[in-house]
């Protein structure tokens, strides 16, 4: 009978710490919205080629480009004009995934905000971009400080672009703890 009365005991102690940890671990639904400077050229380049073949061949621009690896940290800001506030930086790699009839990119970054509510906090993004949709979608895999734990998605649009630079508007769903 003693051990049946610890049995249960330690049962509801489980029980009683799952409510707890549950009570305290309420999600947070925030909504973000931002422009991402992406510049390949001029003389301050925020991407720069660091892998890839070093000579094209073939007619077609894509797939010359397939395999090229950049790292990037661009800057965030609050609209799409460059003098814009800055509120942190994109910062990563993204590497030409796609050989055929489409421009698609696969990214990994982190997205980290220096200034405002978010100050030292960050989400990262894994995940396919077709650059040519007017509209991606990518998964939000992470997050840290006001973000810890954070899943969610990020839509961007294209909102400009000058040769390969381009400016990216983002809106981006997190849920959070």
């Amino acid at each position: 009978m003693a051990l049946v009365t610890k049995f249960l005991f330690l049962i509801s102690l489980v029980i009683m710490n799952m409510i707890f940890t549950t009570q305290a671990l309420k999600s947070k639904l925030t909504h973000l919205e931002f422009y991402m400077h992406d510049i390949v050229g001029g003389p301050k380049p925020t991407a720069v080629r660091v892998a890839g073949r070093a000579n094209f061949t073939s007619p077609d621009p894509v797939a010359d480009m397939f395999g090229s690896v950049f790292v990037m940290d661009n800057p965030l800001t609050v609209t799409p004009h460059p003098n814009s506030t800055v509120l942190g930086r994109a910062q990563g790699i993204y590497a030409m995934s796609s050989q055929q009839n489409e421009f698609s990119l696969l990214m990994t970054l982190t997205y980290n905000f220096i200034t405002g509510p978010y100050n030292g906090s960050s989400f990262s993004v894994l995940g396919r971009n077709p650059v040519m949709s007017e509209l991606r979608e990518m998964p939000v895999v992470g997050g840290t400080g006001k973000f810890r734990l954070a899943r969610g998605y990020c839509l961007a649009k294209t909102f400009s672009t000058d040769q390969m630079d381009a400016v990216i508007g983002y809106n981006v769903t997190l849920i959070h703890y």
